[in-house]
C-alpha cells in the first residue's frame, strides 16, 4: 500500500469520509421537525434520479417503503444529525415524503385511563 491509499482508507473502518464532507458542512436541519419515529418514504428511485451522491442514493433506495428515520440512520451507518440533513433535503427535493407523529396532547385522554383503569381492576 502506498502513503496516500493509508491515509484514507483502513481495511477494517473502509473508506474515511468525515460526515460534514457528505453534508456539505451543514449540521443542523431543524426546519422539517424530524424525529427519530418519523417515517419517510420515496416518491421516486434512485434509477430515475440523475447525478445523486452515492449516500443519497442509497437512502432514497432505503426509502422505497415507509421506514422511520432511526432505521434509515442505522442502515446508512451515518450518524443520526447527518442523515437528517441529508433526508431534508431529499425531502425539499420532492423526491422523499414524510409523516411526523401526532403531537402530544396535555391532558391524557379520559377514557384511555378509565379503560386502563378498568383493565387493571380485572386482574
Amino acid at each position: 500500500m502506498n502513503a496516500r491509499r493509508e491515509a484514507w482508507f483502513e481495511d477494517e473502518a473502509g473508506p474515511l469520509v468525515r460526515s460534514y464532507a457528505v453534508t456539505g458542512g451543514r449540521t443542523r436541519s431543524d426546519t422539517l421537525g424530524l424525529e427519530l419515529i418519523t417515517l419517510v418514504v420515496a416518491v421516486r428511485t434512485a434509477a430515475e434520479v440523475a447525478a445523486l451522491d452515492p449516500e443519497y442514493a442509497r437512502i432514497l433506495t432505503l426509502c422505497q417503503r415507509p421506514v422511520s428515520v432511526a432505521e434509515v440512520a442505522a442502515r446508512v451507518d451515518l450518524p443520526l444529525p447527518v442523515v437528517k440533513v441529508m433526508l431534508s433535503d431529499l425531502i425539499e427535493q420532492n423526491l422523499v415524503l414524510f409523516r411526523t407523529t401526532a403531537p402530544a396532547t396535555d391532558t391524557p385522554n379520559k377514557h384511555v385511563l378509565q379503560a386502563v383503569l378498568d383493565g387493571i381492576r380485572k386482574l
